[in-house]
Order: structure tokens, then C-alpha cells, then sequence
């Protein structure tokens, strides 16, 4: 990859961090959209030339030296984090919650109109995350997330461990009747061969879950609504029905 193709794709990914469109570039350079997609396309007919990527650096708020750091770090990016991190913000409601605010791409300021925390104590959860690798706090208050697009918590570690405990219970006592609510629910009898087929499908949707995440990050944070997905499998029958099962004898 050209150091030049790192820097374009470091812009494509802030774009959609910011909630900007190639129109919005066209606008701040005073050029049509169509000459933006050819540049960003790195056809031959329309190459992009340092001056224009140092512009559309300074429209996303980066210096071209810090548009090159973000490209150089795209690599170094956490897929977890460690089980004391994890046990670190499980001790803190505060802490905790401005932590899945950075990681769906909330700025400070969205924080700050949202919940009841204090500028000064929602700057003190950030530099906390930016000290556990997290993010990276950039001048101007603006957040840095250092995670990967596969990025997820640990199996069976504090995070989910919290989750399952304080959250699944809240999550399922609703009636789902609402336009953006759904329960399904099945009970079947699989081969092993089968069931290792439908968790390979529930992988997949996991994967189109977050490529819509992505998708909707392009539009402002009040048309975007936080949205539970609970997928979950395992070889079960109602405790009723087993207390009437005959006892095997071995």
C-alpha cells in the first residue's frame, strides 16, 4: 500500500467518523463532487496531489503531520483489551459509559448534551481511556478511538460478565411490540453438523451488524438510536420437561 493510499483511507475513515460526505468536501475546496469521488478513486486521469490532501487534512480539524500519524497507527489498532482494563471500567458506571460512547463514535460534546456529566468530569473518564489505550485524546478535546473494526469485549471477561449480570435481565423484561423492536424465538432439534452451519450464519449477521453500524455513521447522532442485538444458542430443554426425562442408568 502507497504512503499516499494510507493517507486517503486515514480520510475516508475520519469522513465517516465526522459525519461528512464527499459533498462536503467539494464544498470546502469550492469543486464538484464528481472531481472529489475521481481523486479519492486514485484514477490516473485525476491524481491527488499533497496540496489538495493537506486541505482536506485541515477541513477534518488534522495537520498533514497528524493525518500521517493517524495513517501510521491504522495498523496498531486493539482488538481487546486486557481483563484488568476491562475490570477498570466495570468499577466505574461514569467511566464505563463514556467508554461505549467512544467506541460508537461519540464526541465530548455529544456526551456532554446527552448526559448529566460535567465538563470537567467527562475530560477526567477520557484522558482515564486515553491512559488505558483506548483512545488517544487529540487537541480540541477530539477522541482518537484505538480500536479495531473487529474490536470486541472478552469471552466471559468483566465487561461481559457485567453485561449478562446487570444488563440481558433489563434487556428482556419488554414487551417488543415497538417499530424497532423484535423477538424471536425458536426451539428445534439440530445435528451437530447443522448447528455448527447456524453459528457460522450468526457470525455472519454479527458481521452485517456492524457494517451497518459503520453505514450509520455518516448521519447525525439524533437520527441514530443505540440498539441492542442478542444472538444466543446452546443446547437447552425447559427444566420442566427434563425433571420428567427417565433416569438414565450408567
Amino acid at each position: 500500500m502507497t504512503e499516499i493510499t494510507q493517507l486517503l483511507n486515514t480520510i475516508k475513515y475520519q469522513l465517516k467518523q465526522q459525519a461528512k460526505t464527499y459533498r462536503d468536501v467539494a464544498d470546502a475546496l469550492n469543486l464538484s463532487e464528481a472531481s472529489i469521488k475521481r481523486m479519492f478513486s486514485q484514477r490516473s486521469d485525476a491524481p491527488i496531489s499533497l496540496d489538495r490532501i493537506v486541505e482536506i487534512s485541515h477541513f477534518l480539524g488534522f495537520s498533514l503531520a497528524e493525518l500521517a500519524q493517524e495513517a501510521s497507527l491504522a495498523q496498531e489498532k486493539l482488538s481487546t483489551l486486557t481483563p484488568l482494563q476491562e475490570k477498570e471500567l466495570v468499577a466505574d458506571h461514569q467511566l464505563l459509559l463514556v467508554a461505549v460512547c467512544a467506541i460508537n463514535h461519540w464526541s465530548m460534546q455529544d456526551i456532554l448534551e446527552t448526559y448529566a456529566l460535567s465538563e470537567p468530569s467527562c475530560l477526567k473518564k477520557l484522558l482515564k481511556l486515553d491512559q488505558l489505550g483506548l483512545i488517544t485524546l487529540l487537541p480540541g478535546n477530539r477522541i482518537r478511538l484505538n480500536i479495531s473494526r473487529d474490536f470486541d469485549w472478552l469471552p466471559q471477561g468483566p465487561i461481559k460478565t457485567y453485561f449478562k449480570k446487570e444488563g440481558l435481565p433489563e434487556f428482556l423484561d419488554a414487551h417488543f411490540h415497538q417499530s424497532k423492536e423484535n423477538f424471536i424465538f425458536t426451539h428445534g432439534m439440530l445435528t451437530e453438523a447443522a448447528a455448527m452451519k447456524l453459528q457460522t450464519e450468526m457470525r455472519q449477521l454479527k458481521r452485517r451488524f456492524a457494517e451497518l453500524h459503520a453505514e450509520s455513521l455518516q448521519s447525525p447522532l439524533k437520527k441514530r438510536d443505540g440498539m441492542g442485538l442478542l444472538m444466543a444458542m446452546r443446547p437447552w430443554e425447559p427444566e420442566a420437561f427434563s425433571k420428567l426425562r427417565k433416569q438414565q442408568i450408567k
